[in-house]
């Protein structure tokens, strides 16, 4: 058969673009979906405290997405701004952050402030302090629920006569100006095929002989057995080794990030990880220390190498347009980027700024810098 546009990918990302893309008219649109991929395994967290400013930008595009999202899909993104706060543990930390502050505000997001030690407890009273001199709170960042997002995106996708595929791809080649997709389920052609492959958007890109550099990158949760002994309203919580929580669901998420194991692909937990991090809630958050971990799990980050999203076509294959690579910002930023994939794809002014965004910048050796808030 033959499309407009075939998606790769039914993500929360995927589904988005091709939500975007039916609303701007686009009519015949293929979704390949093997399931929700790495949306499913998401913490559902919600920021615009970046340090950079086309993901500043990104989040206050999608927070105006969000706030209007039940009224465009039916179904209730979930968004709670419950705030986060991230915490310092010298001056030179705390400088780093302020400095983040004033990226932000230069995008006109004057959201969060910095907060000192007596703010802290009263924020996170739940938390021990003495190696925290202070930090950056936003009240207006929180929570989201990754896969209600994905269901709003999916459902009004298909009431707008998008239609979905559950097959694997096997093969991408050219015909002619169009792109002949193989998959598991038969031969389909488009004129412009999306790469929403999330953190095999590496191995898609391979198959039509393009590279995309996007690599996946693990990500280990623990989580509690219900407890009430952090309240639900307390923000997410980052300490400045890495070590967060948030509560979700009566339940208490544990993360801190690591590196990937041997197998970039592997979603196991390694239990030695399980150990440091419930010792480090224990130690951290006197409340938790009589709460054991029910269960963990791990998904994967897709992770580019300046840590920022890739969108647009690929080098050396403009019918492949890739939304990839957003760095553990995907679910967060899924509204955003799939309204800008939809304005490019469709000959549109993007809404904002997409220069920054553009995959050909690694290949013309100007990444974006990494920057971080700790």
């Amino acid at each position: 058969m033959t499309w407009d546009v075939l998606v790769v990918g039914g993500g929360v990302v995927g589904w988005s673009v091709a939500h975007h893309l039916a609303r701007a008219g686009v009519r015949r649109i293929l979704v390949v979906d093997r399931g929700g991929g790495s949306t499913e395994r998401a913490t559902g967290g919600f920021r615009a405290q970046f340090a950079t400013e086309v993901n500043v930008r990104l989040s206050l595009l999608s927070r105006r997405k969000l706030l209007a999202f039940q009224e465009e899909t039916g179904v209730d993104p979930g968004y709670r701004p419950a705030g986060y706060l991230f915490l310092a543990a010298t001056p030179a930390q705390t400088r780093q952050l302020a400095a983040a502050l004033e990226v932000q505000r230069s995008c006109g997001c004057d959201d969060a402030a910095l907060v000192d030690l007596e703010d802290v407890r009263r924020l996170a009273p739940c938390i021990r302090t003495e190696n925290v001199v202070g930090g950056t709170f936003s009240p207006h960042d929180g929570f989201i629920r990754p896969m209600e997002i994905r269901r709003g995106y999916l459902e009004a996708a298909l009431r707008a006569g998008v239609e979905r595929l559950d097959a694997d791809v096997t093969g991408i080649s050219r015909v002619g100006s169009a792109l002949r997709v193989e998959t598991s389920a038969g031969r389909h052609e488009a004129a412009t095929v999306v790469n929403a492959a999330g953190a095999w958007a590496a191995r898609l890109g391979a198959l039509a002989g393009v590279d995309v550099p996007v690599q996946p990158l693990r990500r280990q949760v623990a989580r509690t057995e219900p407890t009430d002994a952090v309240p639900a309203s307390t923000p997410m919580t980052i300490f400045a080794d890495g070590f967060h929580f948030r509560v979700r669901d009566d339940h208490v998420l544990l993360l801190w990030p690591t590196d990937g194991g041997a197998d970039p692909f592997d979603v196991s937990v390694e239990p030695e990880w399980t150990a440091t991090v419930a010792a480090a809630a224990r130690e951290r958050v006197p409340a938790l220390a009589t709460v054991p971990v029910a269960s963990t799990y791990a998904g994967l980050y897709e992770m580019s190498p300046d840590e920022h999203a890739l969108l647009g076509p690929a080098v050396g294959l403009e019918q492949l347009f890739l939304v990839n690579g957003s760095s553990g910002h995907g679910v967060m930023h899924a509204p955003a980027l799939g309204q800008l994939a939809s304005e490019m794809l469709t000959g549109r002014k993007p809404s904002l700024d997409v220069q920054p965004l553009r995959p050909s910048r690694f290949a013309e050796g100007r990444p974006n810098p990494i920057r971080r808030l700790l």
